[in-house]
């Protein structure tokens, strides 16, 4: 027979806070499959480098550095070496790191996200036919740097809407619009319809992945309800920097950590709702340790 819940039950279950974590947190398919590939060719003994970290997270290319993976920041280091195999990371690289890996002679495994190649092929093809490319991304991101990498004409890199409203052609001269693969979605669509009241011959391609477009809406969602909402991931991490500007703009107590050191909450009585979510290269060790951590302290 089932016990009757007492009054003093009930208000303890009333108080009892809630942790909702978003289903899409942490790796993204692209991230988990560059990673794995990496784990699978460190098991192999030959001497593996990846092309610039093979994903933004410092716990993970910490752990991959520690079983003996090495991680080339330049140019002119992938021009130093004489052996070797060399990963390029999930973000992509422009054609000429293929190409200098190739006179080299070394070998290339190549670990890009199968949505950033798809904005490759698009962007070259493209640009080919004669079209003005504009990526709509931070310049600084290396998939960005990557994309202009396989541009064969003029290109254009913008990420505020303000950029947009400032760009200026020549009449008749046509558009390919593309964007980062973590690009804030609705951002994208503004910026889009700018360009759709200058008049120019537009294609707009929208290589936001799906997976981007789904994290996204469930970080919202989740931010809309949340009394504090913990965004996990690398100081460096685009999309997880977009996850927190999507959430500081539904939940006031909004927070990024990269590991649990960085998780100093001291939460009121009143919070009944704290929501996690975690940027694509987030491992899910490092969110069961945040999710555990509050819910065992709070």
């Amino acid at each position: 027979m089932r016990e009757k819940v007492t009054e003093s039950a009930k208000e303890r279950m009333i108080d009892r806070m809630e942790i909702r974590l978003a289903e899409t947190a942490g790796f993204c398919f692209g991230v988990e499959r560059a990673v794995n590939t990496v784990y699978e060719q460190l098991k192999t003994g030959k001497t593996i480098y990846t092309y610039g970290p093979i994903t933004h997270n410092e716990q993970v290319v910490g752990e991959l550095a520690d079983l003996g993976a090495r991680v080339l920041k330049s140019r002119q280091e992938l021009e130093d070496l004489t052996e070797g195999t060399v990963i390029i990371r999930a973000h992509g690289v422009p054609r000429e790191i293929y190409e200098c890996i190739e006179r080299k002679g070394l070998e290339c495994i190549d670990a890009t996200c199968p949505f950033v190649k798809r904005i490759h092929r698009i962007v070259e093809k493209e640009s080919r036919a004669g079209k003005h490319i504009v990526v709509v991304g931070n310049a600084a991101h290396p998939e960005v740097e990557g994309i202009v990498g396989w541009c064969e004409g003029p290109v254009t890199v913008l990420e505020e809407p303000k950029e947009a409203e400032k760009f200026a052609l020549e009449s008749g001269i046509a558009l390919c619009i593309v964007a980062q693969t973590t690009f804030n979605y609705k951002k994208f669509q503004y910026i889009v319809e700018i360009f759709g009241k200058k008049g120019y011959n537009n294609s707009v391609v929208n290589t936001i992945c799906n997976a981007t477009e789904e994290r996204q809406a469930q970080a919202r969602a989740i931010a809309s309800e949340a009394d504090v909402m913990i965004i996990i991931g690398g100081k460096h991490s685009s999309n997880t920097r977009k996850l927190y500007e999507i959430c500081s703009k539904e939940c006031e107590k909004t927070y990024f950590v990269q590991t649990l050191d960085d998780l100093h909450l001291d939460l009121p009585k009143a919070v009944r709702l704290v929501g996690i979510t975690a940027g694509a290269s987030t491992p899910k060790k490092l969110i069961e340790e945040v999710q555990n951590y509050v819910r065992v302290n709070f």
